[in-house]
């Protein structure tokens, strides 16, 4: 019988596996270069390579050599073809005993299933370089055939080639097991499903699905049901990557109890700002202690701006907060004034220094605003809802219609809102103020409040309603203050005489 030329040598140091690493006759064949012999003569040898090679890797007594060495053959080349070079090939082959075990044919087909999911080229073979199981695990079919193959939610190609990439590099193949039902929990838990590739590609899907039971999921989901359920899932996923344990119940129970044990009032908190719960409950205990200790306001206070404003505990206490309460305090606000102006203004607390409010103090002191007072304070409160441009627009509205920079500071301490007012619609106001309804800007000194009154919903409605009954004179605070309700019903039931007679009666009150 003619020798086999593919079978392996009959010494037994070549059927070693170590050969395969240090016997240079293999290790250093080339393999793109041939000088001397034929292109039969190349194809013999390479055969003849690969054959002692992947052989050598896959030898198995309940095999025959050739069925191996033909499968060897294959599943190098394959490797090769899918851009990796002798050197990551006789490596990936070498510290991987179970691809020398397992049918090419299933290693292709697996292959085929990745690249199926979205994961093929560079990011295929970095995963099968960090990871050479995902070829052979068997945990791994159920998941890329529910990824590829479900056809109710219709996910493949649809999340995000890198979730799947990290997924399948950061999981043991035996915490995949039972990703199918963790996702149907979401969907039970009330996501909804045209939401629900929002929640994967934005979660960790290993901490959020694959290290967690579905008994833990169940509970952690049942938690978080009392604090805004699928809502607060949907507006921050990242939720999900968290420990029930260790994070959840400690930092939503450190803002129960500071609530007074309020779990609706905490669940606005959290949807609102959802990324409170990324801080330690010692971050946050440092929040709530400086507030308390150093700026004297009660624990219920403390909850109450919590509640208008979550985003505080975003701002750092030395950088941010210590120095903006040093300036309240600087400015003669009492821990009751500083409660009320973190309830009207708390954005104070965040904004930046050099950005934002150092300009704004420049443009206040400018229209006279003295330097440490309660005056200067509360005219910061009311800027902080404006941008600086608008506010410097605003004064230059102010001044192009005649007023002086005392009549400003005039009006803004009257009503420190008007500074904040977008100044399109303010320049609106004063041209009807003045074209339409014949009245002098300095009206303005007295009742400033006129400009926070929307013009087409409130001002011009009143304006022509009244001006049929009381002509050009009347009060413009009297037009404007008086509830809807009580406007309605006197502009329906009372003549001009005695509209007039009730004008003119609250007027002398």
């Amino acid at each position: 019988m003619a020798a086999n030329p593919f079978a392996l040598p009959a010494d037994p140091r070549l059927q070693s596996p170590s050969l395969y690493f240090t016997a240079s006759t293999f290790t250093h064949f080339p393999f793109t270069k041939f000088s001397g012999f034929s292109l039969r003569q190349k194809s013999l040898n390479n055969r003849l390579l690969l054959s002692c090679r992947c052989g050598a890797l896959a030898i198995d007594g309940n095999h025959s050599t050739s069925m191996f060495a033909d499968s060897g053959i294959m599943l190098f080349s394959l490797l090769q073809e899918m851009g990796f070079n002798e050197k990551d090939t006789e490596a990936i082959l070498r510290t991987n005993a179970a691809l020398r075990y397992t049918p090419f044919e299933s290693i292709r087909a697996r292959i085929q299933f990745l690249q199926s999911a979205g994961v093929n080229g560079l990011a295929l073979s970095r995963l099968i370089v960090k990871r050479p199981d995902v070829l052979t695990a068997q945990e791994i079919d159920a998941l890329l055939y529910f990824i590829v193959n479900d056809c109710n939610l219709e996910l493949q190609g649809k999340i995000v080639p890198s979730q799947i990439e990290r997924l399948l590099n950061g999981t043991k193949p035996e915490f995949l097991v039972g990703f199918e039902s963790k996702v149907r929990l979401l969907l039970q838990f009330g996501i909804p499903k045209d939401k629900l590739l929002h929640v994967l590609n934005t979660v960790n899907l290993t901490k959020a699905l694959c290290l967690k039971s579905v008994e833990e999921l169940e509970r952690m989901l049942a938690f978080v049901n009392r604090f805004g359920g699928a809502d607060l899932i949907l507006r921050r996923p990242a939720i999900l990557n968290y420990d029930l344990e260790t994070h959840l119940i400690p930092r939503i129970g450190f803002l129960v109890e500071l609530g007074g044990g309020d779990e609706l009032a905490t669940a606005t908190v959290l949807r609102k700002f959802p990324f409170v719960l990324a801080y330690s409950v010692d971050h946050l205990k440092d929040h709530v202690e400086f507030l308390n200790s150093y700026v004297g306001l009660s624990y219920e206070e403390i909850f109450r701006i919590v509640l208008v404003y979550p985003s505080l505990f975003s701002a750092s206490r030395k950088r941010k907060l210590h120095p903006r309460i040093d300036f309240l305090k600087q400015c003669g606000l009492t821990s009751h004034d500083i409660y009320r102006f973190l309830i009207k203004a708390p954005l104070f607390l965040s904004l930046s220094f050099e950005e934002n409010l150092a300009n704004k103090l420049v443009f206040l002191v400018k229209i006279g605003y003295e330097n440490r007072t309660k005056e200067l304070a509360l005219a910061m409160g009311a800027v902080t809802r404006c941008s600086c441009k608008n506010l410097q627009e605003v004064i230059g509205v102010f001044l192009n219609y005649g007023l002086t920079c005392e009549d400003i500071l005039d009006m803004s301490k009257k009503h420190p809102q008007v500074l904040q007012y977008n100044h399109e619609s303010l320049e609106e106001k004063l041209d009807y103020l003045i074209e339409e309804m014949g009245r002098e800007v300095g009206e303005l000194l007295s009742f400033p409040a006129f400009l926070g009154y929307k013009l087409d919903g409130r001002i011009k409605h009143r304006y022509e309603e009244k001006r049929k009954i009381l002509g050009e004179g009347m009060s413009i605070n009297k037009l404007l203050s008086v509830s809807a309700a009580r406007f309605s019903t006197k502009s329906r039931t009372k003549g001009p005489v005695s509209t007039i007679h009730d004008l003119k009666g609250s007027e002398d009150k």
